[in-house]
Formats: C-alpha cells, structure tokens, sequence
C-alpha cells in the first residue's frame, strides 16, 4: 500500500503538462531503470522486504509509462554530477542507468541538463525540488519536497515562484542539453 502522500503525488504527475525537476543524490525517478531503482529503494528502506521492494521498482518503472502516452508531459530535468559518479547498484547497474538517460534525451518531451561540480554551490542545494504545472488554469503550480518517510506540497504563489527562480537559476547554469549528452557519453566510456 502506498503512503497517502505519495498517492497525491502520482495523481499529480498524471495531470500535469510540465514537470521539472533538479535531483542531487539520485537520477530522477522518471528516468531510472529498474536495477537502478532497486538500488535506491534497498538504501532508502533497508529493513524492507524483497517484495517490498520489488513492489516499489515496478511502480516506479510503470510511473515512466506517463513518458511515452499520446499528450505527454513536458519532462525538464536538471541532474547532479554527483548523482551520475555514484557507482549506486555497481558499475554494470550505473552504465544501464547512463544509457537508459541516453535513450531518455531522444524523447522530444524530455530535456535533460547535467549540473557539473565545477559549478561548485547551487542554488537549489537544500535537496530535490518537482515543480508540477497544469493546464488547467484553475490548478496551481505545486513544488513538491519529498523526503524519506513524507513529502511537503507547496502551491502558494510566493513559495513557488521563489523555487521556479531556483529552477530556472538551475538550468541556466547547468550544461546545456547538447553538452549533457556529451557528459553522459563520457561517463558510460568510463563505466564500460
């Protein structure tokens, strides 16, 4: 059974027509694999049980579904070199992954940017931020915080214009898509 909190935002995901996030520990739950995304679920919830376990992989790969449906939401991800150097799942598990955001970068709704350590601080560095955004012009913009065992959903207008300043402060400084694929293509020569 899912958490309440994580239900909304499934919800969300489904009905929104922009989603953009920045990730700084983990590649973005949209574009992992499955190994990958065993690797994560097995650190974040170490006393869970193996069909626990496998029961989140494979709500996390079928989540990535929403990538490919006709109407498909814009995807904007921002990642951090760090998440892409972290061996998580071993090299053979990390050079899937790298290849995986490869295949991902060939979707034309999907815009992937790499935030290199030479940027040194960023402006999001108090963790991952999701900023949903709806067509609907009744539905407002919501940032989604998610930590290990909840998450917090901002949708006043000064909390969120404040983090889409973040996120454009993000992908202007990031490496642009073009060079982001380079950098992946780089780091799986390394992997392999």
């Amino acid at each position: 059974m899912l958490p309440g909190w994580f239900e909304t935002h499934i919800g969300l995901e489904e009905a929104a027509s922009v989603i953009r996030t920045y990730e700084v520990q983990f590649v973005p739950g949209l574009l992992q694999t499955a190994d990958y995304a065993r690797a994560v679920a097995q650190l974040g919830h170490p006393r869970s049980s193996p069909e626990e376990i496998e029961r989140r992989v494979q709500l996390r790969v079928q989540r990535q579904d929403l990538l490919t449906v006709p109407d498909a939401p814009r995807v904007w991800a921002v990642i951090d070199e760090a998440s892409l150097r972290r061996p998580l799942g071993g090299p053979e598990v990390m050079a899937d992954q790298l290849r995986h955001l490869l295949k991902m970068t060939e979707l034309p709704n999907v815009t992937l940017q790499i935030a290199p350590f030479s940027l040194g601080g960023l402006a999001a560095a108090g963790g991952p931020i999701t900023i949903l955004r709806f067509l609907e012009p009744d539905l407002p913009d919501i940032v989604y915080l998610e930590q290990l065992t909840s998450a917090l959903y901002l949708d006043k207008r000064d909390d969120v214009d404040h983090y889409l300043a973040v996120m454009d402060r993000l992908s202007a400084q990031s490496e642009s898509p073009r060079e982001s694929v380079a950098i992946l293509e780089r780091l799986l020569k390394q992997e392999g």
